[in-house]
């Protein structure tokens, strides 16, 4: 397979039964139950996602994390990034299956953590009207024991490097009080145990400008979503008054996810070093319900055309900086999921596979794999009562 670019997908080790879900949720939650219970809402609407290959799996499994990596390798996913929940004074999260990735030394796949540095507010439900786990910054100490755990990982010899050093993301840097000091705060400690710094990079969220550099970072990684405000396609006409009777109130908003192509991108390259973020789709109806972000119309050659213009936009990057992130391998309630499904099976691990293997002179010519019929024809009419 042809290496354009080294692609990382975001791996959400949830999937499991964890006291705080228990005591909010109800014994025995996970996202799937959320995924399990979706429905459509409107006439063309996918949903429910329904997983194939690996089923529904739970993440205490060492065999289904060795399926996971098995499969990402075979599609040419270098590595996971897994989200990694440290909200202070030693507390993690939905810890344990990255935990005995760690220990076990099992699957042998690389991986990088991404620090997901925010409060679960109602997290698997997509509303935010209540705390379930507060993120908090208690000092430089309660940094410098973060950082001898993460040491641990750094040390492992699977971890993702840039140039031989530990790629490390924060998942919302301007919350961290005196980043950039904390930033210079972890190399020092990384280059006293023995590691050539740390390589770390910050998501900026909606903000085209953000630069990485006056904070102490080495690069970024801009996500985009457009807004939720109960925007419908307006040759919809009923789902439009619908929405206007509401008077206001934050309603299901729904987007082409064709129409997306041009805008979850850049345009063009920033001064700075930036990372692309590729979404599949984006459905979080199964936690939000009515209040949910949809993209309509997701298709794997949909998609292809979103990694040709991520794989152009690193082109140029030195090797070990082309880097392609995509979101998500496994946020099955988001609806953003590389992990097969039974409707697509594994067209969205192809089309990465394919668009990975075209030669590079082939790169930013016209998509020509095309849709089906079916998939043009897709509708939203909205289902009536």
């Amino acid at each position: 397979m042809r290496r354009n670019a080294r692609v990382i997908a975001y791996y959400l080790p949830q999937y499991h039964p964890v006291p705080e879900n228990d005591a909010f949720w109800g014994k025995g939650f996970t996202e799937w139950t959320n995924v399990a219970k979706a429905k459509p809402l409107y006439h063309g609407h996918y949903q429910p996602h329904i997983p194939a290959d690996l089923g529904f799996y739970d993440l205490r499994c060492p065999e289904t994390r060795a399926a996971q990596a098995e499969l990402a390798r075979e599609y040419g996913i270098e590595a996971f990034c897994y989200y990694h929940y440290w909200l202070g004074g030693g507390r993690r999260l939905i810890e344990r299956p990255f935990n005995e990735v760690l220990a076990s030394g099992e699957p042998n796949f690389p991986f990088c953590l991404c620090w997901a540095n925010h409060s679960w507010n109602n997290i698997w439900q997509g509303i935010a009207n209540r705390t379930l786990a507060e993120q908090t910054y208690p000092g430089m100490k309660d940094h410098e024991e973060h950082f001898r755990f993460l040491l641990r990982a750094f040390s492992d010899p699977r971890y993702v490097a840039v140039d031989g050093k530990p790629l490390f993301l924060i998942y919302k840097p301007d919350d961290v009080p005196e980043l950039e000091r904390v930033a210079d705060f972890w190399r020092e400690l990384a280059l006293k145990a023995g590691l050539k710094g740390l390589y770390l990079a910050g998501i900026s969220h909606f903000a085209p400008h953000w630069d990485p550099r006056p904070r102490g970072l080495d690069a970024c990684m801009m996500q985009k979503l457009p807004e939720r405000n109960g925007r419908i396609p307006a040759r919809y006409l009923f789902t439009k008054l619908k929405v206007a009777a509401s008077r206001g109130e934050h309603v299901l908003s729904v987007y082409d996810y064709e129409e997306m192509l041009d805008f979850l991108l850049r345009k063009n390259r920033p001064e700075w070093t930036d990372f692309p973020c590729l979404l599949p789709n984006w459905d979080n109806t199964p936690r939000a319900g009515m209040k949910g972000l949809v993209f309509h119309g997701s298709t794997p050659a949909l998609f292809r055309r979103l990694i040709r213009k991520g794989l152009d936009l690193v082109a140029d990057y030195p090797d070990e900086e082309r880097i392609l992130f995509v979101k998500a391998w496994n946020e099955w309630a988001e609806g953003n999921h590389l992990e097969p499904d039974l409707r697509f099976g594994r067209g969205y691990l192809e089309a990465l596979r394919d668009e990975l293997s075209m030669p590079s002179s082939t790169m930013g010519a016209p998509d020509r794999s095309g849709l089906t019929p079916a998939e043009t024809a897709a509708s939203i009419a909205p289902v009536r009562a």
